[in-house]
């Protein structure tokens, strides 16, 4: 995705289609999920994107207020890989980054998998 991202900032219209289609489709599901559940509580952006990419969580974000996000976009911006809530104090919806490490869960998931395999 930073290559995507970075092709889109330096003018690759293919690219910058592409971040807009990432973005509307998480936005989407949100929604999605939001209408199966009847609404949401908490929002949780993890993950390499989810963590790291503070552009991507404001824009994900624009446009679902209501569902009851009230998005701080000061305590977003710039944000990296720690935990943080970036909901602004006092919104219906909290919306946090947790951080996770992708690698060790695909190990560990990984080694599951091969311990309980039969032959």
């Amino acid at each position: 995705m930073r290559e995507i991202e970075s092709a889109a900032a330096e003018g690759n219209e293919r690219a910058a289609l592409s971040v807009k289609m990432f973005n509307y489709r998480v936005k989407k599901y949100i929604g999605a999920y939001a209408a199966a559940m009847g609404g949401v509580d908490i929002v949780v952006f993890t993950g390499g994107i989810g963590e790291n990419g503070w552009e991507t969580r404001e824009n994900i974000c624009s446009g679902l207020e209501f569902l009851g996000i009230e998005f701080d976009k000061n305590k977003n911006t710039g944000v990296r890989g720690k935990e943080t809530t970036i909901s602004k104090e006092g919104s219906p919806v909290t919306v946090i980054i947790v951080p996770t490490n992708e690698e060790f869960v695909i190990a560990s998931d990984t080694r599951d998998i091969v311990e309980h395999q039969t032959v």
